[in-house]
């Protein structure tokens, strides 16, 4: 008989228990950060558990790109289990309940057909002959080797009823006459879900469940079970679902890698600002903050704040359908493209959506704002990997000159190939030469700009203030703006206008790749 370590008075276990039947679903890592949270807030003791019983469905794939997703996330577990190391315990659960007469086995084979319908609504509750059957013919049978499911005994007289209070939906109750006698083992031995999962969190000691919203009616049959096997119930709490624009519920079939955890830490956003995002699908903090560190959502993190209506993740399907760097999930901890070929923005097939349009638009927010409260150090350390994966050989403290010039200016970690893919390239891609032409101006403007910028820069100190002094002197020589200026030195050293300042960004790229490309520009004019 099992009896649960938990008392009224004990700090909360909260459990994990994903299946490894597919890759580490964006709902299923909210699963895991709001029972983290919940077991971080009130010192309690956060379990991950495998249920790995379903042999036929379990991969190793999977169970890999669930640690993958975890482990980028970084929110470590105090305790942990798999569920197929545990079968004894379940099928020791399942005869203590047959021993009490509250279950019995059923010899019939899978039940099929209308004949076999027996509830109001036209749906199987029960096999009248196995559930009558006597309890010394089912031991003569069952010794005989007949091949049985053991069935839970649910109580059928008017007026019984199966009642828990959720922490989020509130009380729940429904007639103990709907609910079918479910299976406690398979014929071939094997324990169900719903034993497996009762049998463990009792033995566990779990005091919360907490779970998406799609588990609440397998509760009424969870409640009996934990009563059959002598156990107080935990306190459950279930969790909205998350949704698609269109309302249906996120699918890893119909919607793809956009429901993959994977899928966003390849595309390059934050563990931490990841976790700030899916807190706010279903939950919200009594100030209604969005923009919240991992310490700050530990410590105001609650049930009461959970939300009963389902959330939607605004992703575009279309964005995601077109866009091949987003196929397929990629259970890799080395998933960047090996590649060193940068597009820039400006180049980009306006057919095909970039990657960050696939988003939705409040994650890449939030991405944003917690890229630029990163220390520079830290986004530098974050940075270059991605710059290294895609083929250039850049070095620590080059990287570290140029990150506090675009942090203001990615989304995600790996648009630094694309606003600063003119700092790792030895020769610029080409670019429209009328990009030159400053406003107002005209070609021979620019090239006049050009030839006494190459000539200025060949005698000047590389630093922001020389050459801040020495650019717009020269200007005034040329009786130029300022701006008319920086325009063509700009796009000759970046390829583009749209570039980080300007006298930042020639320090960092150096005397002689400046000159070189301003020749380069002159060349074209």
């Amino acid at each position: 008989m099992l009896e649960s370590r938990s008392t009224p008075a004990s700090k909360p276990r909260v459990r994990f228990a994903p299946s490894p039947t597919g890759f580490l679903h964006v709902g299923s890592a909210r699963t895991f950060i709001f029972n983290w949270l919940y077991a971080r807030h009130n010192d309690g003791t956060m379990i991950l558990r495998l249920d790995d019983t379903d042999v036929e469905r379990n991969t190793q794939a999977s169970v890999d790109s669930i640690f993958e997703g975890l482990k980028w996330l970084n929110l470590t577990w105090d305790e942990e289990y798999k569920q197929s190391e545990r079968i004894e315990l379940h099928r020791k659960t399942a005869w203590a309940i047959f021993e009490k007469g509250l279950a019995y086995r059923d010899f019939t084979p899978a039940h099929t057909g209308a004949a076999e319908k027996s509830g109001a609504h036209g749906t199987w509750l029960f096999n009248a002959g196995a559930r009558e059957l006597s309890p010394a013919e089912s031991d003569r049978r069952a010794a005989a080797g007949e091949l049985f499911a053991l069935r839970f005994r649910v109580p059928r007289e008017p007026g019984n009823v199966v009642r828990f209070t959720d922490a989020v939906y509130g009380e729940q109750v429904k007639e103990a006459a709907d609910i079918e006698d479910f299976a406690l083992l398979r014929s071939d031995g094997m324990p169900t879900y719903h034993l497996a999962s009762c049998a463990d969190d009792a033995d566990l000691g779990i005091t919360h469940i907490i779970r998406g919203q799609d588990h609440l009616t397998n509760t009424f049959k969870h409640v009996l079970i934990f009563e059959a096997a002598g156990c107080r119930p935990p306190q459950f709490a279930h969790l909205p679902l998350l949704v698609a624009p269109d309302g249906t519920k996120l699918s890893k079939r119909r919607h793809g890698p956009v429901v993959s955890v994977t899928t966003y830490r390849d595309a390059g956003f934050l563990p931490e600002a990841f976790i700030n995002f899916l807190c706010l699908l279903g939950w919200s903090p009594k100030n209604d903050r969005e923009n919240m560190s991992l310490p700050e959502l530990t410590e105001i993190f609650s049930l009461e704040g959970i939300n009963r209506s389902n959330a939607v993740v605004n992703f575009k399907e279309a964005a995601l359908a077109a866009n091949p760097s987003l196929s397929s999930p990629v259970p890799s901890s080395t998933a960047i493209p090996n590649s060193p070929v940068v597009i820039p923005s400006e180049a980009r097939d306006p057919g095909v959506p970039a990657p960050e349009d696939t988003f939705d638009p409040k994650a890449l927010w939030l991405n944003a704002e917690h890229i630029r409260a990163l220390p520079v150090e830290e986004l530098s350390q974050r940075l270059l990997p991605i710059v290294n994966a895609a083929g250039f050989n850049i070095a620590t403290e080059k990287m570290l000159r140029i990150t506090p010039l675009i942090r203001e200016r990615i989304k995600l970690l790996r648009d630094v190939l694309t606003a600063a893919d003119f700092f790792f390239v030895s020769q610029l891609p080409p670019y429209d030469p009328a990009e030159l032409i400053p406003q107002k101006g005209d070609a021979a403007m620019a090239l006049r700009v050009l030839a006494r910028a190459r000539d200025v820069l060949a005698n000047v100190e590389f630093e922001h203030d020389p050459l801040d002094q020495a650019l717009r002197t020269a200007a005034q020589e040329l009786g130029v703006k300022a701006g008319q200026m920086f325009q063509p030195i700009r796009v000759a050293v970046c390829g583009r206008k749209n570039a980080p300042p300007l006298f930042e960004t020639l320090e960092v790229l150096g005397k002689e790749t400046v000159l070189a490309r301003i020749g380069r520009a002159a060349a074209m004019m």
